[in-house]
């Protein structure tokens, strides 16, 4: 029989870390943007962070917990604790020097990586660019390592540390700008910010290195090629490496357009994928990063285990949408009163709020398709089928790329929209392109273990208990115009949500009335 255990905590424990990490994120961002605004110096540190961050997200955690925790978490379950250390240790070996060959071509080609990335960046927004690539890149590397921790702290189920170590590498960040923003011209505060995320980065691994040490009871670093663990590791690693390659590619296509585009709208789109891929790693990392290692130590028949998942997999999609449909909502109708509570400072004004406004809500159309896709996804890692997810990661990005191009182009001149607008066809674009990955997933998946989805119903109903609480923090919006940005998010935010939990619990939705039981049973206890 397949086993069934619950990942409701893990869910939690994961929610909590990248909650708390993201937090100190966009606190992050708060003091980024009143130091540099929708300025060159900022185009030009976005698009430097997002280049070696490409090489954390080829091989770090997204890769490796789809090819390292199934393997690792089988070995586990089997009760082969000494063979797993072995294939743990023999992957960190590998990863290390693998890595390392990265960084130092990373470092070396930097000015070739520039031209490719952002070609619209000339002069000395170009020259800093270059200038923090290089310094950023080793940060990128050790943060890599600090994926393989996560992999080792998930599969013991471990959730919380790994998620939440990220507030180390941001409080870093922020305490470089504080002590050195007010003196500091925008360029040179822009290199000691990016050397303060390489320091960040180190204490975030050391932060975790303990811990998985200690779970790991018998690791050994070496390149054992021999283990037929670390040899499927390998082999599922290639396909998710290219379909991790093939998401980021889509990344850097509209990051590249966006470099074409007037000044601001680089950073614009960099602020407003922040707040977009809050709910994503919120609610669908957390879910699907509890759900990978239970699928993957599921056992029995072949009809057995594709129940198991396929119950898995229903109930995940509908907790993720219970938290995405709002976000969205919120995003859409509401999302000046948060970028204004979390960006409106200093050179960061009510214009830049608009702006970022707009693409926010442009990227509202793919993000339940965004969230929804990674459980998918993390099914097929499940069945140790790492291609079937990799076809469709190439559709996306082909997608993205032609509607892209299309989405952001100049409008004709007789209806007076500028160019810089152009960034909020990006985010729309991609949107479209998540939806077709995702149709694509569930159709293939459905062949495989039976019928899965999000129930029509159920969505219609949250969204329009969404909808009717939005409602209600617009009438605030615009009957208490005027107030402090954080206090007007205070409010209107805080009616929005509990208007939503009201109008659920009284349609009857589960998620709800679970939680209520919940705190009423600790309540009582």
């Amino acid at each position: 029989m397949a086993k069934s255990p619950s990942t409701a905590r893990g869910a939690l424990l994961v929610a909590s870390g990248v909650f708390l990490s993201r937090i100190a994120g966009l606190i992050r961002d708060r003091v980024f943007a009143h130091y540099f605004g929708n300025s060159d110096a900022a185009d030009a540190f976005k698009a430097a962070f997002r280049i070696p961050n490409f090489l954390q997200n080829l091989f770090g955690e997204g890769t490796l917990s789809a090819s390292f925790i199934p393997v690792y978490a089988k070995l586990i379950a089997e009760g082969k604790e000494e063979e797993s250390g072995r294939v743990a240790g023999a992957v960190f070996a590998i990863l290390s020097a693998v890595v390392s060959v990265f960084v130092l071509l990373g470092v070396l080609l930097t000015p070739y990586l520039i031209a490719a990335i952002a070609p619209g960046f000339t002069g000395a927004k170009r020259e800093l660019t270059v200038q923090l690539v290089r310094i950023l890149f080793p940060g990128a590397g050790i943060l890599v390592l600090s994926a393989w921790c996560l992999g080792i702290l998930n599969s013991h189920r471990r959730f919380f540390l790994s998620y939440v170590a990220p507030v180390v590498w941001n409080a870093v960040m922020i305490a470089a700008m504080l002590m050195w923003g007010p003196g500091r011209g925008q360029y040179d505060l822009a290199g000691r910010l990016a050397w303060a995320s390489v320091a960040g980065s180190a204490l975030q691994l050391l932060l975790q290195w303990p811990m998985a040490f200690r779970l790991a009871r018998h690791l050994r670093f070496a390149w054992d090629l021999s283990l037929s663990g670390v040899r499927t590791v390998i082999k599922n690693f290639v396909p998710v490496f290219f379909s991790r390659g093939v998401i980021q590619i889509s990344g850097y296509i509209d990051e590249l357009l966006a470099s074409l585009l007037p000044t601001g709208a680089f950073a614009a789109l960099s602020y407003a994928q922040t707040l977009y891929l809050l709910p994503v790693s919120l609610f669908g990392m957390s879910v699907s990063a509890a759900e990978l290692p239970a699928m993957s130590s599921a056992v029995g028949s072949s009809a057995e285990v594709a129940a198991y998942l396929r119950d898995r997999l229903n109930r995940g999609l509908q907790r993720i949408s219970f938290f995405i449909i709002p976000s969205a909502v919120g995003f859409l109708l509401l999302g000046d009163v948060i970028i204004a509570a979390i960006y409106q400072t200093g050179v960061f004004g009510r214009q830049e709020v608009l702006y970022v406004w707009a693409v926010l809500a442009g990227a509202t159309v793919g993000l339940l398709a965004q969230t929804l896709g990674r459980l998918y996804a993390s099914t097929f890692y499940a069945l140790r089928d790492t291609r079937t997810p990799l076809r469709f990661a190439l559709v996306h990005v082909s997608l993205t790329a032609v509607l892209g191009y299309l989405c952001s182009q100049q409008l004709p001149p007789w209806l007076g929209v500028s160019l810089r607008w152009g960034v909020v066809g990006l985010t729309v674009s991609a949107g479209i392109a998540a939806w077709a990955e995702l149709l694509l997933l569930r159709r293939a998946l459905n062949r495989r273990i039976g019928r899965t989805g999000l129930g029509l119903g159920y969505a219609l109903r949250i969204g329009t208990a969404a909808l009717l609480a939005a409602g209600l923090g617009i009438m605030v919006k615009v009957e208490l115009p005027g107030l402090h940005p954080i206090i007007m998010a205070v409010l209107v935010l805080g009616l929005y949500g509990s208007g939503y939990l009201l109008l659920c619990w009284l349609a009857g939705i589960p998620e709800v009335t679970s939680m209520l039981h919940k705190v009423r049973q600790k309540w009582l206890s």
